[in-house]
């Protein structure tokens, strides 16, 4: 693979400044985004003084801890701008999520929290190796999901040749990619899968692909993923992190010269890790849930935002700011599987090393006997489909000795795992909701 080091002159200054700088930079934009959310946001006044705690309180950033959580919950309550901290008509782009487990969670930007948004995205690309007049393949979906669009800012900020493709239609996607010859590409990694695949169904080699890095991110994913798609591609994989309620695309991205974590775009973004069961602050080094505050976003300010994304925090390499390590999974997509935490990460991990199964696979959770069971619905590479039974054995097997669960594996046929246009469906759930 070649090597796609971006030069240290073309770095924005604050990603290469000393801790010191940084500090002082957050606790000034600190306070400022503390006091426009609560002069602006009624439900940010009553929250803090439901706590006890004024904006004036915050001397440090240590202080940050005293002020209240907000959770996805608050902004479903605020539903549509209740969380608006400037008047709608100065709001420049509105996204929402797709609100199908209840109430859309709604976000807004102004002109300076697009240019911001951009800004932090270009940077998250020139990290990942892409450079001005770069042509970028972005397959993620455009609308009201701020995937797409949001990554295209960047895009056209850092100077790209941008394809805006979005997700389906996966034999246009590789003939695009090789007509229009993309050295990079925007995707879900689950999507990836499906797009290799259908490189194999038109007899293409996707390690003669014109691609040289992919950013993948919207779900978790693991290492040995990386290793798959890298292998499969012949190409750079590293990951983009972002969710919509702290910005979207672009909050952190890992640097393609290291690829040890996700450098946090900390000018715009504090980070905190916290006891997922008890709020708590932990030190960085230590795994538990990550936090968000925003440092410079007028129309959708968020303070202490649980993400629910599983993590930790770690000192800067690549980069003067810190990182954070892959998500391996969030606290609400956790199986409790007869008294054992399950993630489907886990799962993946196993499966990687299983050589007759391909990567795509699907968790079907369901109750026998007032007992809960899983079942993991793989399927076998072509080549591979005469080993299935051996191939299953192995895999529930490895999930036992090394996840600690026992599950029962079945193997499709070939393509008889669901295929993901976007985000992931990894765990069907069949038990019974009372």
């Amino acid at each position: 693979m070649e090597d796609l080091t971006p030069p240290r002159d073309s770095l924005d200054p604050i990603e290469i400044a000393s801790r010191d700088e940084i500090s002082a930079l957050q606790l000034q934009r600190m306070k400022w985004s503390l006091r426009h959310a609560y002069d602006n946001v009624p439900f940010y006044k009553q929250s803090f003084d439901a706590a006890g705690v004024h904006p004036d309180d915050l001397t440090s950033l240590a202080d940050l801890a005293k002020f209240p959580f907000t959770v996805k919950t608050d902004l479903r309550d605020n539903y549509p701008f209740g969380m608006f901290a400037v008047p709608r008509e100065k709001v420049r782009r509105i996204h929402a999520s797709s609100g199908t487990t209840g109430q859309p969670t709604v976000v807004g930007y102004t002109d300076n929290d697009l240019d911001a948004w951009g800004t932090v995205v270009a940077r998250s690309l020139r990290a990942a190796g892409l450079k001005p007049g770069d042509v970028l393949h972005n397959a993620y979906g455009y609308g009201l999901f701020t995937g797409g669009l949001g990554i295209h800012l960047g895009a056209d900020k850092l100077g790209l040749s941008t394809v805006p493709i979005s997700g389906g239609m996966t034999q246009r996607q590789v003939r695009l990619i090789e007509d229009f010859q993309a050295t990079g590409i925007t995707v879900t990694p689950s999507y990836a899968l499906s797009i290799i695949d259908e490189y194999a169904a038109q007899g293409r080699d996707p390690r003669k692909s014109p691609l040289k890095v992919g950013i993948f991110g919207a779900e978790p994913w693991t290492n040995a993923m990386r290793l798959e798609i890298e292998e499969a591609f012949d190409m750079h994989a590293v990951d983009i992190y972002g969710l919509s309620e702290v910005m979207g695309p672009g909050v952190a991205n890992e640097c393609v010269e290291t690829k040890d974590g996700l450098h946090i775009w900390e000018d715009h973004f504090y980070p905190e890790i916290i006891d997922p069961e008890t709020g708590e602050v932990l030190p960085d080094g230590e795994l538990g849930e990550l936090v968000f505050t925003s440092l410079t976003k007028e129309a959708f300010p968020v303070i202490r935002y649980r993400t629910r994304d599983l993590t930790r925090l770690l000192p800067g390499t690549a980069r003067s700011m810190r990182r954070m390590e892959k998500v391996t999974g969030r606290s609400d997509d956790m199986i409790i599987l007869r008294g054992v935490n399950v993630f489907p990460t886990q799962i993946e991990e196993q499966l990687m090393t299983v050589k007759a199964l391909a990567p795509h696979f699907q968790l079907e959770l369901d109750r026998v006997d007032h007992k809960d069971v899983m079942k993991v619905v793989v399927e076998p590479w072509p080549h591979s489909v005469e080993g299935g039974a051996e191939a299953a054995r192995e895999l529930a097997a490895k999930v036992k000795q090394v996840v600690g669960v026992t599950v029962k594996v079945e193997v499709a046929e070939p393509g008889g795992v669901a295929r993901s246009q976007g985000k992931a469906v990894r765990i069907v759930d069949n038990r019974p909701k009372t």
